[in-house]
């Protein structure tokens, strides 16, 4: 098998994979409701509509460049141009039925006495007294680098419905941790 046929196999077996994974997790997804903020919401269609409106057409661009190279057995140009080509496809697909799915909540709905979904959250991990704080989010929506923690972590779960001043007990994979919650806002 020689390097092109190689490559060509590679992204064959990365597309099924791919494709596999989108499957579950559009099987998954459809099962259920996605809790999302209206700043979720408003990125997800932001995405959405860059992928329709650009990324499609810089896609068909470069299969229609590369349909001029001429045999398409043998060009590689226009398998990786294809195969990007359902990539985006099934990035579409996926976030048009996740916008069917969202339930946005609402600021007014977001409350101070308890910890939900929405709240922005101050807590202290009492092995290293740490001071961390994060917006509690849906899981489509969580972000680590900017601060938006999954209520489906294993933090978030254990910080659901929790107050101020309250402890509550986590396994991580590296043990237990106990963090108390300092405090609670929008």
């Amino acid at each position: 098998m020689n390097k092109g046929e190689r490559d060509c196999a590679i992204r064959r077996l990365f597309f099924l994979d791919h494709e596999l994974y989108g499957e579950m997790m559009m099987n998954e997804k459809n099962s259920q409701e996605i809790l999302m903020t209206q700043e979720g919401l408003d990125k997800l269609k932001q995405r959405l509509e860059y992928l329709k409106t650009v990324k499609r057409y810089e896609v068909a661009e470069r299969i229609k460049v590369a349909r001029e190279y001429g045999d398409l057995s043998e060009n590689s140009e226009y398998d990786e141009a294809k195969s990007e080509q359902g990539f985006i496809e099934g990035e579409i697909s996926e976030l048009e039925q996740q916008t069917k799915k969202v339930r946005v909540i609402k600021e007014e709905d977001i409350g101070l006495d308890s910890i939900s979904v929405g709240n922005i959250v101050c807590y202290k991990d009492l092995s290293n007294d740490l001071e961390m704080e994060y917006k509690i989010v849906g899981s489509a929506e969580a972000d680590l680098k900017n601060k938006h923690l999954s209520s489906e972590s294993p933090i978030g779960k254990a910080l659901l419905g929790a107050k101020v001043g309250e402890t509550v007990r986590v396994k991580v994979p590296s043990g237990e941790k106990q963090l108390q919650v300092i405090g609670i806002s929008r």
